[in-house]
């Protein structure tokens, strides 16, 4: 009879489930009555004291409770205040007229230029990656705008690269590059955790009028809650399999995953989940590849190429952020803070730096041409030390005098501005000039043939 009467209930229009609020405690709000028709992600509004409603997320439960975590400050919410159940799975309808716009992590627009148009087909915000064995391979080069890793560093479209750096370093202008340079159809840009003046500060002086017009951003400020915070980070994947869906070549810049797990382990702490390694809680390391293998070559058509940004914690790049990140991705960027400090800039470590799809990606030559490049390096980089104290004499080793030679010239090679680009065929075109005179006079990719 009980359940009879409750799908009754179910079939009549204009109902609503509704709980009530039973306790308050730091960031979780706890909620009873409305459990049974709750899981985990499920979305409810609260109604505050001044009938305000409030955005929450249901996070855990506990005994005959639901917790809650709030998308907004809980200013007004009290013991008694109503909680509406809204629904289970939350979704976006993104279209081609998100293009050009900045939303939050409602998908709501915050850039003053009015309505934002939705689109017919839903997509779930916390969507599975697709299925390994029905994925594309990783497709042709993609063109970054960054010579130095056009050359030494190769990504692919498709491609899933981190860029792993402490503070300070250069991450964000990096990535900033690759939003006005790379060539792709579209970008979309996830700005997780930022400063609140640096948006519009990307928008205008990173971006520009043209790279606006063909990407997408979404912001969650620092100063936002962990749950907008978090879910920047599913809005701008979500956003991006919505374009590769339509058979685009996706760039998807994100900075940065790290802000992404420590507002995981904010919510995962809150909800009481024990803390592991450094005080991330075991759900810090099931999303991140939930998030991370999103991006990638579409089933049939398109593809995502992923470019995130991962802050290191006192620049040890075993953390266990980075040493998470870094086993999920197709390569890592590591940016040297020494380098940075000696006026290099962008402060790439090319000899730690990794891309899984070379050399597969390259010609026969191309690959000639960097294992001789990155042996000089190698070699200058074993006696830097000794080269700077004085204690190494010219004529002891030919490979090293050649690593000499080569230096300055790999240096002004590898540094560039913000305001330059450099295609492809530009960056070999250098290498393989500077190599055109060796010290002893001839060249030694044609001396190693």
């Amino acid at each position: 009879m009980v359940y009879t009467l409750q799908a009754e209930i179910e079939r009549m229009q204009g109902w609503r489930y509704y709980g009530r609020v039973v306790g308050v405690q730091g960031l979780l709000v706890e909620v009873a009555g409305a459990q049974r028709s709750l899981s985990i992600g499920s979305r409810v509004n609260l109604l505050s004291r001044q009938d305000k409603v409030i955005p929450c997320e249901v996070v855990g439960f506990k005994s005959d409770s639901a917790l809650l975590m709030s998308y907004s400050m809980l200013e007004g919410v009290g013991v008694g205040c109503r909680a509406f159940v809204i629904g289970e799975t939350p979704v976006v309808h993104p279209s081609a007229q998100w293009l050009g716009r900045v939303v939050n992590a409602m998908g709501e627009p915050i850039d003053g230029k009015g309505p934002i148009k939705s689109g017919a087909e839903a997509y779930p915000l916390r969507a599975q990656p697709p299925a390994a064995h029905l994925r594309q391979r990783v497709g042709e080069k993609i063109d970054l705008g960054v010579r130095c890793l056009n050359t030494f560093v190769t990504c692919c479209k498709g491609q899933r690269m981190g860029i792993f750096a402490g503070s300070g370093v250069g991450k964000s202008i990096l990535l900033s590059m690759f939003a006005r340079y790379a060539r792709s159809d579209v970008s979309v840009i996830g700005l997780i955790g930022e400063r609140g003046r640096e948006v519009q500060e990307f928008i205008e002086d990173d971006l520009g009028e043209e790279g606006l017009a063909r990407s997408v951003l979404v912001v969650a400020t620092s100063d936002e809650t962990a749950l907008m915070r978090r879910q920047a980070a599913y809005m701008t994947l979500t956003i991006s399999e919505y374009f590769r869906d339509q058979g685009n070549d996706v760039l998807c810049l994100m900075d940065s995953v790290t802000r992404f797990a420590m507002a995981q382990r904010e919510i995962g702490l809150a909800g009481g989940e024990p803390p592991a390694s450094k005080g991330y809680t075991p759900t810090v390391f099931t999303e991140l590849p939930r998030l991370l293998e999103r991006a990638g070559p579409g089933i049939e058509k398109g593809s995502i190429t992923g470019l995130f940004t991962v802050l290191v914690e006192g620049d040890d790049h075993n953390e266990p952020i980075s040493d998470a990140v870094r086993g999920i991705l197709d390569g890592h960027i590591m940016l040297d803070r020494a380098i940075a400090e000696r006026g290099r800039f962008p402060a790439i470590n090319v000899l730690r730096s990794i891309s899984r799809t070379m050399p597969g990606c390259n010609s026969k030559e191309q690959n000639d041409l960097l294992v001789t490049i990155r042996k000089y390096l190698a070699d200058y980089n074993d006696m830097e030390e000794m080269i700077r104290l004085g204690a190494y004499r010219p004529g002891a080793n030919q490979e090293v005098d050649a690593a000499i030679h080569y230096h300055p010239a790999l240096e002004e090679f590898m540094a560039q501005k913000k305001t330059e680009r450099s295609t492809l065929a530009e960056g070999y075109a250098q290498l393989e000039q500077i190599l055109q005179n060796g010290p002893f006079g001839e060249n030694p990719i044609d001396e190693n043939s």
